[in-house]
């Protein structure tokens, strides 16, 4: 059940308007990456953070996981200028003896049941991610007009950790790099090559803190 973990907060999140890498951004006094660490150090069958981070913010992560103590990170690594790129960093450091999570550093709120579900599936398959049934009606648009309404019983809105064998993820990344292909996910990487990402059931609570109005939902959920 152990495994370890690649967490990119390298990106500036441009979407959040915040002038700054969002990471940083506090929600209840405490910054969102340090949320989003807290459930990897409490969680025992976590060995390890991978943290793939800007050159230029080393010295302030650095600062911030000695104030409130995580001492999971193993490395801490500089990111690309994709979150591609950004992740593939990570695994190069990655252990072979342990399953890899790969999970935004934006999502404070995953919960360890998920994850060891995610593990347990993992564990069998070689790759999986959490992923929640989408409750809206989803059509495909083409020049502003409605085309065609998708089967919404066949939708998923994927989430995150992915969870890989460290060998079947490092190679989908690396053919991907000979193939230029920039995918949306880690598990689009596999799906390029044709290999099964099993999904395992996430929670509508798991949610990526992206714009302004997710802080909104963050603290609704910090104070639940």
């Amino acid at each position: 059940m152990n495994y370890q973990v690649v967490i990119p907060a390298a990106g500036q999140g441009k979407r959040m308007k915040a002038g700054k890498n969002k990471q940083f951004i506090e929600l209840n006094q405490i910054p969102l990456i340090i949320h989003t660490l807290r459930v990897f150090e409490k969680h025992s069958y976590c060995v390890g953070v991978i943290l793939v981070i800007n050159e230029a913010e080393v010295d302030d992560f650095q600062e911030l996981l000695k104030k409130y103590k995580v001492t999971k990170v193993k490395h801490i690594v500089t990111g690309g200028s994709e979150r591609q790129y950004s992740v593939y960093n990570g695994l190069k450091v990655a252990s072979k003896d342990h399953l890899v999570l790969v999970h935004d550093g934006a999502r404070p709120f995953v919960s360890h049941q998920c994850i060891e579900e995610l593990v347990k599936t993992t564990t069998k398959t070689g790759a999986a991610t959490l992923a929640v049934p989408v409750k809206d009606t989803i059509t495909q648009v083409e020049d502003g007009v409605v085309e065609k309404t998708l089967n919404r019983s066949q939708l998923f809105s994927i989430q995150t950790p992915q969870a890989f064998h460290v060998d079947i993820i490092l190679r989908a990344h690396e053919r991907a790099l000979q193939q230029n292909f920039l995918g949306t996910d880690d598990a689009s990487l596999l799906e390029k090559s044709d290999q099964h990402v099993s999904i395992v059931l996430g929670d509508y609570t798991n949610i990526k803190v992206t714009t302004p109005e997710d802080l909104f939902i963050a603290e609704a959920i910090l104070r639940r």
